[in-house]
């Protein structure tokens, strides 16, 4: 089975090294276009896959066609190869925003179509990925997008409803989590700690905390117990965090994150 990539930005790299590297496909089975002749090129040599100039026959020449363009090209994107995709190909849109719905309009046509939102700790394997998928494809397909997905993180199905709110969960989050290990370095090193060593450790802690949530199971509230000890510092880090309204300003965030997604 051919996949073709439209878009060959950091995403695409990150999906394609966790295909290759897992062995869900072969080199020789990537074809791939992107705006730039040096962005091809780039990534022709970089994994070895096949390159063509347009979207088009990147559309005509595979089976499984990720869409891995941003939100504002992907109508442009979808009116050159409208003609090139038919109902026995998968169409995979990794676009911020842009509904089933929507790209089915788009196409105007029945077409087989996935719509995922990865996030960015992709681009070193770790990325965490929703799924979900329109009445066109079936449970084998469905498992095999998943699978894709998983080349390079975790992947979920959800339903359509809650891709905003997947979007803001993780997509987003990142974002505001780099703001948080760069605070608490900036603490370190108010602390005397050295820049380099303080985001070392800073980001160490979260690395480390998110994959004790993710392992034990157990509740994110009783792991934060377990840390603070009676009359202990982390108890009085946790309750100036109250009073500064932590947990209003994150859960804020991504409610404005989320909005903003349903006005793409």
């Amino acid at each position: 089975m051919k996949i073709g990539f439209i878009g060959l930005g950091n995403m695409a790299k990150a999906m394609i090294g966790g295909m290759l590297e897992n062995q869900i496909v072969k080199a020789g089975d990537i074809i791939g276009t992107a705006r730039t002749r040096e962005t091809r090129e780039s990534m022709q040599e970089a994994f070895g896959i096949e390159v063509r100039e347009t979207n088009a026959a990147v559309a005509r020449e595979t089976d499984v066609i990720i869409l891995a363009v941003k939100p504002q090209f992907l109508q442009e994107v979808i009116g050159e190869i409208r003609d090139e995709v038919t109902l026995d190909k998968l169409v995979i849109s990794i676009a911020a925003g842009k509904s089933l719905a929507w790209i089915e309009e788009a196409f105007g046509k029945e077409i087989r179509l996935v719509r995922c939102m990865p996030n960015t700790p992709a681009l070193v394997g770790a990325g965490c990925t929703g799924v979900c998928v329109n009445v066109q494809v079936d449970q084998e397909k469905t498992d095999y997008s998943i699978r894709l997905m998983e080349s390079f993180g975790r992947a979920s199905l959800v339903p359509e409803h809650l891709m905003d709110a997947v979007g803001a969960v993780s997509g987003s989050s990142p974002a505001y989590v780099f703001m948080f290990i760069e605070a608490m370095a900036d603490a370190a090193v108010a602390a005397g700690m050295p820049r380099k060593q303080a985001y070392e450790f800073a980001a160490q802690a979260v690395y480390g905390s998110a994959k004790l949530v993710l392992e034990s199971g157990m509740h994110p509230a009783q792991l934060k117990d377990m840390v603070c000890s009676p009359a202990g510092t982390t108890i009085q880090g946790v309750r100036v965090l109250e009073e500064k309204g932590m947990r209003g300003a994150v859960i804020d965030a991504l409610t404005a994150t989320v909005e903003q997604s349903k006005k793409l």
